[in-house]
């Protein structure tokens, strides 16, 4: 029986040389003469210990970590093909503790089967959920989904079935499904792990939501710095439309659904769902004003379901397992599960599928290991560039959305940064509101020009100003942008820029430079 070994082709592996460990593998194979074959899988998501490499045993994946060129041979010298003992040994990779505390209902398949097999995805559970919705109404497919209380993962948590009710009620002659994979946040990478591990996810899932919405096309709006995810997903995309799961008649079932990646130019604002809307279409991407909603107006001018790849991701699931199963994992209004995506200064950096309700002080200390630096955490910035930063303090605070707009903070796309005590938060706030001020659209007048007043606000602060007089300024203009704002970006800014504020005041003082020139 050919022995499966397992190599990822997920982007953080590559970037740690997976390709050139699978290709030493497979000439181990064929110089020992070995009846063995190599798989291009997803990444787990345990970033520390990328590349990581597992084998098909009898009693289970066996896993070996990070393994180097120079390892390779020395893996087979120690019969790694049948779980042999060797200093990369971890052992069984769903025991690997960090794996083992895991609820993976969005992430199942991401590291277990090839991305871009229609057959291994079937095998693995896959289509149920479509095949379940075919047979259903539109009506009873968006019930469902608005049962299982699915709010978007993009970062606003607004509920799914609302958003779909709301364009399947919109009359149009013709609707569309997008979906939002312009993943620019720092510290997230869930979106393009899904992509380039499991694809065929969310391709069931935006066909689910075309059945559901009576949608009959949809795009992928992919950033372009993501070249393996946009290679993945364009031929999962030809292998779904060869096997009837896209195209005129889906299934067999009579209905049309059809999927086309349409690539970003690298603009953070088309993020944002009017501005990427705009890209579509070959416009500037620039933030529209609302009303009206995209659910009425959307693409092209007809009533459109926005949505992100992870919230798109979960619906299979739900329609496969029913929305009850999926309302039990979570806690208040935040239902179900979340992939947390862990970076920054952290021991065990990586993807983290838990139920809502984990505090934020288990995710870091416990399942990320503290700093890897070794240093005492400091900060821990969520929802990426526009999220607060939370000290030790409000470690406490359970992840879920309620819990951290209480707390002034947002989940956003569930990024987790971490800091440690060496971080400078006064050039953390003066970031924020410079990212602002680069990736603003410019349309609105307190985004444009707050966020560069911002800039010069701190840099006074910087230089030895009144700190007192600046920060009142600071706290004018950031309520101005976060009220004023048309999307956001410039709405947002305040959250990191308040937190620094109201969390870490002594660190607003003048720097060494200007102190020393006094």
């Amino acid at each position: 029986m050919t022995v499966r070994i397992y190599v990822p082709r997920d982007a953080a592996a590559i970037a740690l040389g997976a390709h050139e460990v699978a290709a030493a593998v497979a000439n181990e194979i064929v110089l020992r003469g070995l009846d063995a074959s190599v798989v291009r899988n997803g990444s787990r998501g345990m970033h520390w210990i990328e590349p990581l490499v597992e084998v098909d045993t009898p009693a289970g994946r066996i896993a070996y970590g990070p393994v180097a060129v120079a390892d390779v041979a020395s893996l087979f010298d120690a019969d790694f093909l049948n779980g042999g003992s060797h200093t990369l040994a971890l052992g069984a990779t769903e025991e690997i503790p960090f794996f083992a505390r895991q609820t993976r209902l969005t992430f199942a398949r991401c590291g277990i089967t090839d991305p871009v097999s229609l057959a291994d995805y079937e095998a693995h559970g896959g289509l149920v959920g479509l095949k379940a919705a075919i047979v259903m109404t539109p009506s009873d497919v968006v019930t469902t989904v608005t049962d299982s209380g699915l709010r978007g993962r993009g970062g606003a948590g607004f509920p799914t079935g609302i958003k779909w009710r709301t364009v399947l009620d919109t009359a149009g002659e013709q609707k569309y499904i997008v979906c939002n994979a312009d993943e620019g946040d720092s510290g997230t990478f869930a979106d393009r792990m899904i992509m380039e591990g499991d694809p065929f996810v969310l391709i069931e899932g935006m066909a689910i939501a075309g059945l559901a919405t009576e949608a009959t096309k949809g795009y992928i709006y992919i950033r372009s710095e993501y070249p393996h995810a946009i290679a993945t997903i364009e031929e999962a995309i030809a292998t779904a439309r060869a096997a009837t799961v896209l195209g005129a008649d889906v299934l067999g079932s009579g209905k049309a659904f059809e999927i086309e990646v349409r690539v970003g130019a690298g603009s953070y604002v088309c993020g944002e769902e009017t501005s990427l809307l705009n890209s579509i279409e070959g416009k500037r991407g620039v933030v529209r004003s609302k009303p009206p909603l995209p659910a009425h107006k959307g693409l092209f001018g007809m009533p459109t379901v926005i949505n992100n790849v992870i919230s798109l991701a979960s619906v299979p699931v739900i329609l496969a397992e029913g929305p009850a199963q999926y309302q039990e994992y979570g806690v208040g209004r935040s239902r179900g599960t979340i992939p947390i995506q862990l970076a920054g200064n952290i021991k065990h950096g990586g993807l983290f599928e838990a139920p809502f309700g984990m505090t934020l002080g288990e995710l870091v200390t416990e399942i990320g290991g503290g700093t890897h630096s070794g240093r005492p955490i400091k900060a821990v910035q969520v929802g990426g560039p526009l999220g607060a930063y939370f000290p030790q303090s409000l470690f406490d605070t359970p992840f879920d959305y309620e819990a951290f707009a209480a707390k002034e903070g947002l989940i956003g796309h569930a990024g987790v940064t971490v800091f440690d005590d060496t971080a400078d938060m006064l050039k953390q706030a003066r970031f924020a509101m410079e990212f602002c001020a680069i990736e603003s659209c410019g349309k609105c007048t307190p985004c444009r020009i707050g966020s560069t007043r911002g800039v010069e606000t701190f840099d006074e602060i910087a230089a030895g100003a009144d700190i007192d007089e600046q920060i009142t300024l600071i706290t004018d203009l950031c309520e101005t942008m976060k009220f004023g704002s048309l999307c956001a970006l410039g709405g947002f800014t305040p959250y990191p820029v308040m937190s620094v504020i109201t969390h870490f005041r002594t660190d607003l003082k003048p720097t060494a430079a200007a102190q020393k020139a006094e």
